[in-house]
């Protein structure tokens, strides 16, 4: 990819330009062109998001360049069984608007942390907040500052920190002036242009091949299989089956930066529309990201870098001027990670710690202006785990991103679980779990990554299975702490037994998405 500056045009560099203005603009007009309750927009958009808005910034917000770089890179190595991650997902976004919004929208909540102080008290609220806080810096801020600083640098040729607070600055303007709904409304215009021209350049790519028979004839038959022999040393059948569902109930349900947009909408049937619609965007993913690995496997087959895969059919396949266009709007996908990231943030701080422990009394100018005080501060930290990440000589980010969302995700997993469908869940059944859980399973990954690592060691199982056995000693203890907990906390259970049911149009969404998505599973499983 060291190419990839020597090949730009100035047309190229005229483009991002362009765009940016464009984006800056259209954030501002967003932020301030209209000020009445501006500031209760802040945190969840004055709840007047439709399923659009949430659709777009559900899918933006886990759209990113680390995604299209190791999405191609693994298209190239092993084909379509990487879209388990994007059509697998389908599941859990599922049971986010049929079992966790209207529960979330009831309790009338604006952060998760929130809502599990409600169900268990304050000092899950506390726990959770902290949790929540190290998680968006380390998993949403710093690893996307870092791949997005090797991008942003390989496009511009700019040094790792410059990259950076390019990136920090234009996303810190969003989150500061507009919140959510400018997140919201420029994610909208992001999206549809990284839907654009990422089919693009998968058609130029799929044409320039010979068309969709003839990379099927030139790549290998299990290039087409979404599910793996178990014997297969990167992503076995079993181990998606069992481990991705550990990681997607936390990614799609429980995760502040995911679930924000679902929690801003405007009633329940707007949420759960939009989770749906996140769900028919997840499709995109194979086509958009996965294929061009694939297409490029054909094309260039002799690639001694995979993760070159991405950038070697934009700066060989697409035309000057358009290939500045793909550059701004893999800009366009690290702000809209980070800026809704930094925005989860500020909310957790101020909501769940400042005003709830510290100042009850705050007020909402006060609240608005602790906010954006987060937000820079947060920005700041983020720069310096990003450069010090970026002084760790031989680590692969790309190759252990998973494995890292794998160890962070059977905690939260059990415990939003247990708290929303066992009402005997006891608060200290879930501290517990939150506490020493975390320890338990963040400490299984770093001895897996790098104490004995599995490259040295074999006694390891995968990755993902190893997630799903800490799940299962995790909902185990769970269950029984709180069977056998004598002190229960029935006074901070809430009542889930009046639940709306979702309407019509909603199940016909879903109903649909779902045959289409069994019809996929089944397609790419016969050869």
């Amino acid at each position: 990819m060291e190419n990839i500056y020597a090949l730009l045009r100035p047309i190229d560099f005229a483009v991002v330009l362009v765009y940016l203005l464009v984006l800056i603009g259209l954030g501002y007009w967003v932020s301030f062109g209209k000020k009445k309750k501006r500031d209760e927009n802040l945190f969840l958009a004055g709840h007047s998001l439709g399923w659009p808005s949430i659709g777009f910034t559900m899918w933006g917000t886990n759209v990113g360049p680390s995604m299209l770089v190791a999405s191609a890179s693994i298209g190239y190595t092993t084909g379509i069984v990487a879209g388990n991650f994007g059509w697998y997902a389908f599941l859990f976004i599922f049971l986010l608007a049929v079992v966790f919004a209207p529960r979330y929208l009831g309790a009338r909540v604006q952060t998760l942390p929130e809502f599990m102080g409600k169900r268990f008290g304050q000092s899950t609220r506390n726990i959770l907040a902290w949790y929540t806080i190290a998680t968006v810096l380390i998993s949403w801020l710093a690893l996307t500052l870092f791949a997005g600083g090797i991008l942003v640098g390989q496009i511009l040729n700019l040094p790792m920190w410059l990259s950076v607070f390019v990136l920090i600055g234009i996303s810190a303007f969003f989150t500061i002036a507009g919140g959510l709904k400018a997140i919201a409304y420029t994610n909208v215009f992001q999206m549809l242009l990284l839907i654009v021209v990422s089919l693009i350049l998968t058609i130029v790519g799929v044409v320039k091949a010979g068309g969709p028979m003839a990379i099927y004839e030139h790549t290998p038959a299990s290039y087409w299989n979404l599910f793996l022999p178990a014997n297969d040393p990167n992503y076995p059948w079993l181990a998606i089956i069992l481990g991705y569902p550990v990681m997607g109930v936390w990614f799609w349900c429980t995760d502040q930066s995911m679930v924000q947009s679902v929690l801003g909408a405007k009633n329940l049937r707007q949420g759960q529309m939009g989770a749906n619609f996140t769900g028919w965007l997840k499709i995109l993913d194979v086509a958009l990201f996965i294929i061009p690995g694939i297409t490029c496997f054909v094309l260039f087959p002799d690639l001694k870098n995979p993760d070159e895969a991405y950038m070697t059919m934009v700066t060989r396949l697409l035309p000057a001027g358009l290939v500045g266009m793909v550059m701004a709007v893999l800009i366009a996908a690290l702000v809209s990670t980070i800026d809704s990231a930094l925005n989860s943030l500020s909310t957790v701080f101020t909501v769940d710690i400042y005003v709830k422990k510290y100042k009850p009394e705050a007020s909402q100018k006060e609240v608005v202006l602790i906010g954006r005080i987060v937000t820079v501060l947060g920005a700041a930290i983020a720069i310096l785990l990003t450069l010090a990440i970026n002084s760790i000589k031989g680590l692969k980010l790309f190759d252990v991103f998973q494995a890292i969302l794998g160890f962070l995700a059977p905690p939260m997993s059990v415990v939003f679980l247990f708290g929303v469908l066992w009402k005997r869940t006891t608060t200290r059944a879930a501290n517990l779990i939150l506490s020493a859980g975390t320890v338990f399973s963040i400490g299984t990954g770093i001895l897996y990554l790098w104490v004995f690592p599995k490259e040295k060691y074999d006694f390891w199982p995968h990755f993902l299975l190893l997630s799903f056995f800490i799940f299962v000693v995790l909902a185990v203890v769970a269950f029984l702490v709180s069977y056998f907990d004598k002190k229960s906390v029935d006074r901070n259970v809430l009542d889930f037994g009046r639940l709306p049911k979702p309407e019509r149009r909603v199940w016909i969404a879903w109903i649909t998405l779902i045959v289409v998505m069994v019809s996929l599973y089944i397609v790419f499983n016969g050869h």
